[in-house]
């Protein structure tokens, strides 16, 4: 989560690059959920309106890669001790 500082930056740093740069973000989080993590509502919606106009939207699915590795060598080192 973000405190109110954090979000304002966010937002700043957003704002800036709105219609001016290409923006690639990822989340494990869906729009629906990002009220709760910035802790503001009307900073979010400020900061999803931007990102979320002109915007192509790729969902994947499936099992992380990262969690994937990172159970293969919790299994490894488990194996060896």
């Amino acid at each position: 989560a973000m405190d109110q500082r954090e979000a304002n930056l966010f937002f700043h740093l957003i704002n800036d690059l709105y219609e001016r740069s290409s923006i690639i973000l990822t989340s494990n989080k869906g729009p629906e959920q990002w009220g709760e993590l910035m802790g503001d509502k009307g900073i979010t919606t400020a900061i999803l309106d931007r990102l979320l106009h002109k915007v192509e939207v790729i969902h994947l699915k499936g099992e992380s890669y990262r969690i994937k590795n990172r159970r293969t060598i919790f299994e490894a080192k488990s194996v060896q001790t």
